[in-house]
């Protein structure tokens, strides 16, 4: 099996399998153009001018056989997305002539990519940075167009100018310390060490900024664990219809229906919502309906949200309250349901069961109050938190931990003046987050991060 390198010539398909219209077989490398014209006819495209489109036939070069009809799309480095030689070819869609178009590209010299190799490719040749590369997935990846929107500006690369305007700074500043150590009698080490203070700490404010933005890109990007929780009979399977806007849970007026957790997205003013639907919570000897139970604990303990739901029609009682309890340490909205039904459920009582909370009064088999339930999920999560389209935002678990090793190495460094340590060990720990804050982007990256990172993509990305 021949060795692979950096260097081969790859392809891909780059549209899901399946029927469909068009497919899209991609190449990359230096052998790109000179392997595409090597199977097709009709045309010579070493010869055509770059980022042009041209039709021709792709067929087997042994036996001169035709395998379909395509458009070849020619482009040239440096302006590719990989800064290679691409060649895009459009097939018709369909499993046997997308494959059958790969296959010749594969025995005529290419080498079949590695999951995220075309995007890795990208970043190894400069085109773009490990956050915009995390982008690229992100927008593959987003269930609302806020989603969507935040993907695209981390694309642009707001984030990484940002890390690379703070790595900056601290090089300054290590600049500045070398000068004092290898040339004392020319700065005042007293100077110096004022300015990695104050430097230290202004990185540091603007990474606790950063850092306070991760709960919205993580959130947008993956959606917020929302159990809808209750007891039997009060309306949850109606809830999830109605915040989905779909018919995903059966509904009927026979307590106990839903027996199982029902899970189903759901897209709340561009906020993706991992709806889950439980089995009401109560007490009970049949063995099917307790695992239900069970599993509706579990999803409580792991949910980021939790939707309290109770009867309006009916007075509270000791399972309500019991809920109540069990959900009060958890970001949760009180709803009162069945608002169209005669209301017996005391306020007063449940005001005492609740502190300053705000329940929402809703009918969910009405669709009423269903808006409120949606502002005050926005309001819970993104209150005071700008707006990601406009500033650069923390997008997933490895950035957001960098952050905070970055600052810790400054909280290191402040510590170490405090104690009037030796600017030369002062200076290890801003070294320490000059590279942590690189590695965010790349700049820094071990081997193994970067490999690790792009076999997440999908194949042909």
């Amino acid at each position: 099996m021949a060795e692979i390198t950096e260097f081969d010539t790859i392809a891909a398909i780059s549209t899901p399998i399946g029927e469909g219209a068009i497919s899209i077989v991609r190449l990359s490398g230096d052998q790109a153009v000179a392997i595409a014209n090597k199977v097709t006819r009709n045309i010579d495209l070493t010869k055509v001018a770059s980022h042009t489109i041209n039709y021709a036939h792709v067929i087997d070069p042994q036996t001169q056989q035709d395998i379909d009809e395509v458009m070849v799309s020619v482009m040239l480095a440096p302006k590719t997305f990989t800064r290679e030689d691409i060649v895009e070819i459009n097939t018709h869609g369909g499993i046997m002539a997308t494959n059958s178009v790969l296959q010749t590209l594969l025995s005529n010299g290419a080498r079949l990519a590695e999951p995220g190799e075309f995007t890795k490719r990208a970043f190894l040749n400069g085109r773009i940075d490990l956050t915009q590369a995390e982008s690229v997935m992100d927008i593959i990846r987003a269930k609302t167009d806020k989603a969507r929107q935040q993907a695209l500006n981390q694309l642009d690369g707001s984030l990484a100018h940002l890390i690379r305007n703070l790595r900056q700074q601290i090089l300054e500043v290590l600049a500045q310390v070398e000068v004092n150590i290898d040339y004392p009698e020319y700065d005042t080490e007293q100077m110096t060490i004022n300015l990695l203070q104050e430097k230290a700490q202004q990185i540091s404010q603007k990474i606790t900024d950063l850092i306070k933005t991760a709960s919205e890109g993580q959130i947008l990007n993956h959606g917020l664990k929302t159990a809808i929780i209750g007891k039997p009979n009060v309306g949850k399977s109606s809830l999830l219809n109605a915040l989905s806007h779909q018919q995903r849970a059966i509904v009927t007026d026979v307590a106990g229906t839903t027996r199982d957790v029902i899970e189903q997205m759901a897209n709340i003013n561009g906020i993706p919502l991992q709806l889950v639907d439980t089995a009401g919570i109560h007490a009970t000897e049949d063995k099917v309906e307790q695992l239900g139970v069970d599993r509706s604990l579990q999803a409580l303990d792991n949910a980021d949200l939790v939707l309290m739901l109770l009867d309006g029609s009916r007075h509270l009682d000791d399972q309500d309250l019991k809920l109540l309890q069990l959900t009060q340490n958890k970001k949760r909205i009180i709803i009162i349901n069945k608002m169209d039904l005669p209301q017996v459920l005391s306020r007063q009582q449940l005001t005492g069961e609740i502190n300053k909370e705000q329940p929402i009064a809703i009918s969910a088999l009405g669709q009423q109050g269903i808006d409120q339930i949606e502002q005050q999920i926005e309001q819970l999560f993104f209150a005071g938190v700008p707006t990601s389209t406009n500033t650069a935002v923390v997008t997933n678990a490895r950035q957001l931990g960098l952050l905070k090793q970055a600052q810790q190495a400054l909280t290191d460094v402040q510590t170490g003046i405090q104690q009037q340590m030796p600017i030369d060990l002062v200076q290890i720990d801003m070294t320490n987050c000059w590279n942590l804050l690189g590695e965010i982007t790349g700049e820094s990256a071990p081997d193994e991060l970067i490999t690790e990172l792009f076999s997440q993509f999908c194949l042909g990305k």
